[in-house]
């Protein structure tokens, strides 16, 4: 979610005002809400997570709210989602984007997975809503762990599922420190998979995937839209006892922040960001991260401008 291995994009010069657009076949689209309303009067404090799609996450709501005349206070890279969750409920920020199984299973402390992504979302919005939050709406895409190999070492152990693991005499495994307590992570592939013979790698700023190419560990904890998993190189076992849950983002933010005309205006503006980040979208935003070294910000403006949200 930290939820992913950390991403820093790098500082390049990079024109993405149409780029990201033509990637994925958007079509320009209108900005928030018309009206007199009174943006200026309102100070959103948006918080991000410890990783690249976070950072890009948090810029497009930055800049698509901004760009409508409300105050912003951006604190990106605040750590994981138990840091992240302290700070909005300290006051310290008042909005930032979360993928709704980390809500249910990792904040909320469910049992079980929930069936649905709408289940998820009506999970995870009625455990914020109970502590004088609320989400606004979902996003398209989501992002969630998976268990990734390389390709060769998958086929040499005969693994496509994760369960399979259980017949490796031993195995190590790489992922953030909160990995380790998560049921959607370390904890799941333990507790419900019974792969007690695995040796836990903590993760702090190199990629789990710079771990596989060296041979250093057996598997890691990826994510769905890394623009890795394009690459035959590498395998994602398939999650065959549905540890990962769903994973669509949704922007959680206090209650307090959608009072009056401009609360309104505000949820609408996120929303029609929310709507436009499909999957193909944000591989595409997460490939210009990584490959055409652009900031989370050259991204997030280009998108914007290209929708028509700026």
């Amino acid at each position: 979610m930290f939820r992913k291995h950390t991403r820093r994009a790098a500082k390049a010069a990079f024109s993405i005002s149409l780029g990201v657009a033509l990637l994925i076949g958007l079509v320009a689209a209108g900005g928030g809400a018309a009206g007199t309303t009174r943006p200026s009067a309102v100070t959103v404090t948006i918080g991000t997570k410890n990783f690249t799609e976070e950072f890009i996450l948090g810029q497009l709501y930055k800049q698509a709210l901004e760009a409508k005349g409300y105050k912003v206070d951006y604190k990106e890279n605040i750590g994981s989602s138990e840091l992240i969750d302290t700070a909005i409920t300290s006051g310290k920020i008042n909005f930032y984007p979360e993928y709704m199984g980390i809500i249910v299973s990792d904040l909320a402390k469910h049992p079980a997975p929930q069936p649905s992504a709408l289940a998820t979302y009506n999970a995870a919005k009625a455990f914020e809503e109970g502590r004088g939050l609320t989400l606004l709406n979902r996003t398209p895409f989501f992002d969630a762990d998976s268990f990734v190999m390389l390709r060769s070492k998958a086929k040499k152990l005969h693994v496509t599922r994760i369960s399979q693991m259980k017949k490796v005499k031993h195995f190590s495994y790489a992922g953030f420190p909160e990995c380790k307590t998560r049921i959607t992570c370390l904890l799941g592939l333990k507790n419900v998979y019974g792969l007690k013979q695995v040796k836990f790698v903590p993760l702090s700023s190199i990629s789990v995937y710079t771990l596989l190419d060296k041979g250093q560990i057996t598997g890691g904890d990826g994510f769905t839209t890394d623009p890795q998993q394009n690459s035959k190189k590498y395998r994602a076992l398939t999650d065959d006892k549905h540890i990962y849950g769903f994973q669509n983002v949704a922007p959680v933010l206090s209650q307090k922040l959608l009072k009056g005309s401009a609360g309104k205006q505000l949820a609408t503006i996120c929303n029609k960001v929310s709507s436009l980040l499909t999957i193909k979208a944000m591989r595409a935003m997460d490939k210009a991260a990584y490959v055409q070294k652009a900031t989370p910000k050259q991204i997030a403006n280009g998108f914007l401008k290209a929708n028509g949200l700026k």
